[in-house]
């Protein structure tokens, strides 16, 4: 199993350190937070320009009202990924193919309750697919069982994709296998990680799951 360490739940006072003990992760995920679309603050691209000196694949997750701003300021940072949410613009199809346009990889996250169907007319398009599994805006909240149903409807009414499919919110080595049988392949993992008296385990254990 892959896996996006949350840098939401590091340590700011030590982030090079923090990041340090998760030493081997797949990605760095990056949650872009503006306090309208989602009630926090998080980084701005000056906290954030030195990491791809960390040579750690960057995963953006846009969580803000205006996406194509949003985007502008953070296509420098060269992400392997960058996410926006369905539900901050009535023009879908047009922000996927800016970010496309732009070089990088380009995914679309879904809140709980939104409904699958706003992929269907853009899914042939998008390289990673973000399912939330919690109600965004704060890290160290509880998984929401309801997203392996989730993940179950997405296989059925997309057989034929074959991008990434990550899950994020509340994940930790309970839930981890859970996912993975249901069809995730990238876990975005902040709490259980950063918290861990051993990090490096931890993040071992996750990524053997499907091994």
């Amino acid at each position: 199993m892959q896996v996006a360490a949350s840098i939401l739940s590091a340590d700011f006072l030590d982030l090079r350190r923090s990041i340090t003990r998760v030493h081997g992760v797949d990605f760095l995920h990056v949650d872009v937070m503006d306090g309208h679309f989602v009630p926090n603050l998080t980084f701005g691209p000056c906290v954030l320009k030195n990491l791809p000196k960390l040579q750690i694949p960057l995963d953006v997750h846009l969580m803000v009202t205006d996406p194509l701003f949003g985007i502008a300021l953070y296509q420098d940072l060269k992400p392997a990924f960058l996410s926006v949410h369905a539900e901050s613009t009535p023009h879908l199809h047009k922000v996927v193919h800016h970010i496309k346009d732009l070089g990088i990889k380009a995914g679309v996250s879904l809140n709980p309750a939104t409904p699958l169907s706003v992929l269907d007319y853009v899914i042939q398009d998008l390289d990673l697919v973000l399912l939330m599994s919690v109600n965004p805006g704060f890290g160290g909240q509880s998984f929401l069982p309801l997203t392996l149903q989730k993940l179950h409807d997405f296989k059925q009414r997309f057989p034929h994709y074959a991008g990434v499919l990550e899950v994020d919110g509340g994940i930790n080595d309970q839930n981890a296998r859970l996912l993975s049988q249901a069809g995730a392949n990238l876990l975005v993992v902040g709490s259980f990680l950063f918290n861990h008296n051993n990090p490096a385990q931890a993040l071992q254990v996750l990524q053997a799951i499907d091994a």
